[in-house]
């Protein structure tokens, strides 16, 4: 364990934040995480994605009025009882578990999530959160995905309510607050390339690596 690190990335929706943690992952030699995540939780609780899914990054049911309010019908019925109900704070959990597993095994970076509270006592990590003024992001989300910039606005005041909320009840820290990470960085100022850059000197001195 002692040898690997670990780089916990959360960012605003049209940041560029998936893309700059791919290169920086790929540039560092390590894994990287973000919806597999889901897939990886899927398979060690025996529960169908689609729960995870709908429980992606949004805070505790409970907050809204409840579990999901659904029967689930598992993959494997071993895992957990059939007619057992789950709210997202049991997802979590799960997914939570899963993350700590992988930091176990190797060096990688996850993105979102809540990774960086799930691997708070982690020995080598690096907490960046990455963001864009409204402009580049308005621009990045009406060409990815083909929608007014109007449209691109209110998605992305949406995604950064749900976001907020989830990380700021699971982790008891504020999102996207410097004090909350080691490093929080504006993508449009450097452009994709040079933030991946930049984040990648930072965690090679703050974790030593080669």
């Amino acid at each position: 364990m002692n040898d690997h690190f670990v780089i916990n990335l959360g960012r605003q929706l049209g940041s560029g934040g998936k893309e700059i943690g791919e290169k920086l992952a790929k540039d560092l030699g390590i894994a990287f995480y973000d919806k597999e995540l889901i897939n990886l939780a899927s398979k060690e609780s025996g529960l169908c994605k689609e729960f995870f899914e709908k429980a992606d990054e949004k805070a505790s049911q409970s907050l809204l009025g409840g579990l999901f309010g659904t029967r689930f019908p598992f993959i494997t019925e071993g895992a957990y009882p059939y007619n057992s109900y789950l709210s997202n704070d049991s997802l979590f959990k799960i997914q939570s578990d899963v993350i700590r597993h992988l930091a176990e095994k190797q060096s990688c970076l996850f993105v979102g999530r809540c990774a960086d509270y799930v691997l708070r006592d982690h020995p080598r990590c690096a907490n960046i959160f990455v963001s864009a003024s409204p402009q580049a992001r308005i621009e990045r989300l009406t060409k990815r995905l083909n929608i007014s910039a109007e449209k691109a606005e209110e998605v992305m005041e949406k995604a950064d309510k749900k976001r907020s909320s989830y990380y700021n009840y699971y982790s008891y820290n504020t999102w996207g607050a410097a004090a909350t990470y080691h490093l929080c960085i504006d993508s449009s100022v450097l452009g994709i390339d040079g933030t991946a850059d930049f984040i990648k000197q930072f965690v090679k001195m703050k974790l030593q690596l080669p």
